[in-house]
């Protein structure tokens, strides 16, 4: 028998059909909405008088477009967005999809919610209208983003037409520093191979390095992998994962377990697979990493300096200076910022809130910026504060916001001005996504709680708090 990567494993496990050299139908065990990418897909099935066929196995949030004051019931006061929070609630009633509504007590990002909540184990295939899918590979799942006529066609027979992708394997392995992070390692691996380095490819993340990731920081690693270009991320589950999931599924009891661990045991690439690509790092070269230009690969070590506009990338790193109003040599290091954002589906879990909090503990936030911490959904808003975390980040001088997407993408009431730079613990640095004319510099939450502390990006390392 032909040894298989994991990737094929999973591909070739939910194969409907094989529909030429490049193309299968794939089975999608579970389906992500959001109220950004879903209202055409429902028109589209109203228009054909369609109904969904499997409505338990596709999952509806609001968060992108709801707003994250901290108020105890939240209106959204935007008329269109508005519109599609109620035309969301209105489909899934209709269609009888379970939905976490605005004011659901566990309402959350798409890819915070449904880990926390059990829907994700090993072996599924996980799709969303939302690039950052690629998250549940931490537990290998194979997840990816659609597009909104894929989600109609996913919502109609619970199947999508799929290209099938090469195999990319990344090894990393080592120890990460002390101060460094998953955020910084992924930060690291773009900025060598490329914001098109893994384009067309899913990438089996793997070594010692990896496994000694907890579950949260997997999740960081695999969320950004689609910043390389990926198509999809994927760790091979251990005991660590499955410890993970089955904490958080009541439903796989007894009777379930063996079979579930028996099916779990064989989900990893086999010894002699073939990938098409492969790149190894060391956990010993990674430093915090924050990005200087409008692309997540355009990052710097903390210790670094801004690359001068020369060779094959002069004109983009010419672009992108221009923008960020920086210069070729340059250090990151004291560079001041106007706002701090710690949240997003990358940086909004209760172990992200913990650094964050064990960095800014007994300290106050700079008078010259204003900071905010939005965590990722209402569970863990609840356990921040259950564990005394929210009051630490208060009492420093954090703004303690409601769960949503928040300042990630200015779909939103929190939203930068021009020319207003921000430390984020984001996953994109592009023009404008914070906000027409801001300027977003990437890093981990400790870099981010450094910064929010002094005024400027700092080297957490620096402060003996990470």
């Amino acid at each position: 028998m032909t040894p298989k990567t994991l990737y094929r494993k999973l591909v070739d496990s939910h194969t409907v059909v094989t529909l030429d050299e490049q193309n299968v139908l794939l089975f999608c065990d579970l389906q992500l909405m959001n109220e950004y990418t879903s209202p055409q897909a429902f028109a589209g099935l109203l228009e054909q008088n369609r109904e969904v066929a499997m409505p338990g196995q596709n999952v509806a949030t609001v968060s992108h477009i709801i707003p994250t004051h901290p108020v105890q019931h939240r209106v959204i006061h935007d008329s269109a967005s508005a519109l599609q929070a109620s035309n969301l609630k209105r489909n899934c009633d209709l269609h009888n999809i379970p939905l976490f509504d605005t004011n659901d007590s566990l309402q959350g990002i798409e890819h915070i919610i449904a880990p926390e909540h059990g829907m994700i184990r090993p072996g599924m295939v996980v799709i969303c209208g939302d690039s950052h899918t690629t998250t549940y590979g931490a537990l290998g799942a194979l997840g990816f983003g659609i597009g909104t006529s894929e989600v109609e066609h996913v919502l109609a027979t619970q199947t999508l037409v799929y290209r099938l992708a090469q195999d990319m394997r990344i090894r990393v392995d080592g120890h990460l520093p002390i101060g460094t992070t998953s955020k910084d390692l992924i930060l690291m691996i773009i900025s060598r191979i490329s914001a098109q380095g893994a384009r067309g490819f899913v990438v089996e993340f793997c070594g010692s390095a990896v496994e000694s990731l907890s579950i949260e920081a997997r999740f960081t690693l695999c969320n950004m992998a689609v910043e390389a270009g990926a198509r999809g991320a994927l760790i091979a589950p251990d005991e660590t994962a499955i410890t993970y999931v089955l904490q958080r599924a009541p439903d796989i009891d007894a009777s379930l377990r063996s079979r579930a661990l028996a099916h779990w045991a064989t989900l990893r690439s086999d010894e002699h697979a073939s990938f098409d690509v492969e790149h190894y790092f060391d956990a010993e070269d990674v430093a915090p990493y924050v990005s200087w230009g409008t692309s997540p690969d355009q990052s710097i070590p903390i210790t670094g300096t801004i690359p001068h506009a020369e060779g094959s990338q002069r004109a983009r790193i010419e672009h992108a200076l221009h923008y960020t109003g920086l210069a070729g040599g340059m250090p990151l290091e004291g560079l001041p910022v106007d706002h701090v954002f710690i949240g997003s589906c990358t940086n909004a879990r209760i172990e992200d809130l913990r650094t964050v909090a064990a960095v800014v503990k007994g300290r106050h936030v700079s008078p010259s910026l204003r900071a905010m911490v939005v965590p990722g959904s209402g569970a863990v808003k609840a356990q921040a504060e259950a564990e005394g975390i929210a009051q630490v980040l208060i009492d420093a001088g954090f703004e303690w916001r409601q769960p949503g997407c928040s300042m990630c993408l200015a779909m939103n009431d929190d939203v930068l001005a021009p020319g207003q730079r921000c430390a984020s613990t984001t996953n994109r640095n592009f023009e404008g996504r914070q906000g027409r004319g801001s300027i977003t510099h990437l890093m981990s939450p400790a870099m981010a709680a450094a910064a929010a502390l002094t005024g400027y990006i700092t080297d957490v390392r620096k402060l003996g708090g990470s």
